[in-house]
């Protein structure tokens, strides 16, 4: 499989609901040290994987599997960890229960504890829904995390954030074959137009303006469309994506029985040194969110990257300079463990 499977039974989870004979995969990198002092925890980003997080780290980088024990968590609902489309009757497609970032929080917190024998975490870092998952871990349990670096998130999807996600699950659910998510086939159509939409947003007005997908490969943003097209129709369920989706809308970290929806509460309650790396033209996590954010904890760097890549700045190749940044930041919080 190239990689282990955690079963965690049956889960209940934040909204009364239980997901039953529940599980998250995940792979680990490199060694626990004698001191238990080495872990460096990476999340999945909404349509990532453990294998896509490889393009974070590796030999001699900031984060190494020589010095570091990597352990690179699939998020539920993105077809590897429980998700609609792997999980039995009656939990399967459009029935799959709603998991919140606290339960998927939870549930890691579970498998480093109980499978890894993992007793604290130098750094929780990741991108866009991982980074938002590095809050939520600061959060919800602040005596067990060192340090975060969370980059192109934020700590609560904001009001602007939620209706674009709103915009791509139309496009998808407007497919005659979605039918409430019992479909028969694959709504292909649903899933392009998903596409395309995203892409729309996933880059900045300056990198269609200036023609940078040409750096990229494609010869026009209709290439470049396509390629996301044909991606999304190939790679992804349907059911998989509204799933996460919803996770992604319900991003708070004042939701659950500690802060009781207290934002401001739960931002003063991080402990972790903290590293907040937004790019200046993420068109859904702009730095005006983190810097709201950075007011209220207490120990932070508010660090912002302009990059007309936009929130794709940080995936691993297309911006030389934001990679360099991140490595900065995380070579930084890692020495001062």
């Amino acid at each position: 499989m190239g990689y282990d499977k955690f079963e965690l039974g049956d889960v209940t989870l934040l909204s009364g609901e239980v997901l039953s004979s529940a599980f998250l995969a995940y792979k680990t990198y490199g060694k626990l040290d004698a001191n238990k002092s080495n872990v460096v925890v990476l999340p999945t980003f909404y349509t990532g994987s453990h294998q896509r997080n490889e393009g974070f780290f590796g030999p001699e980088r900031a984060i190494d599997p020589d010095r570091h024990f990597i352990v690179s968590i699939n998020m539920f609902g993105n077809g590897i960890s429980s998700s609609p489309s792997n999980t039995e009757s009656p939990q399967d497609g459009p029935r799959f229960p709603h998991v919140s970032l606290w339960d998927n929080i939870a549930c890691q917190y579970r498998l480093l504890t109980e499978a890894l024998g993992v007793n604290r975490i130098a750094l929780v870092t990741g991108w866009s829904m991982a980074g938002c998952q590095a809050y939520q871990w600061a959060a919800q349990y602040p005596d067990f995390v060192d340090a975060i670096l969370p980059f192109c998130a934020s700590a609560k999807t904001s009001p602007h954030n939620f209706v674009f996600l709103e915009g791509v699950r139309a496009a998808l659910c407007a497919d005659q074959h979605w039918n409430n998510g019992d479909y028969s086939s694959p709504p292909v159509d649903g899933l392009k137009a998903f596409a395309r939409v995203y892409a729309g947003w996933a880059f900045s007005q300056t990198f269609y303006r200036d023609s940078l997908y040409k750096t990229l490969g494609f010869e026009s943003f209709e290439d470049l469309l396509v390629d996301w097209e044909e991606d999304h129709a190939t790679n992804w369920d349907a059911n998989n994506l509204i799933s996460k989706l919803r996770t992604w809308q319900t991003s708070d970290i004042s939701i659950g029985p500690i802060y009781n929806g207290n934002f401001e509460m739960a931002l003063k309650s991080i402990k972790a040194k903290t590293i907040l790396m937004p790019c200046s033209q993420d068109l859904y996590f702009p730095p005006e969110d983190n810097a709201i954010e950075a007011s209220f904890i207490a120990n932070v760097e508010f660090r912002p990257f302009d990059s007309p890549f936009g929130h794709c700045a940080a995936n691993p190749g297309n911006d030389k300079g934001f990679t360099l940044a991140l490595e900065n930041g995380l070579n930084q919080l890692l020495g001062e463990q």
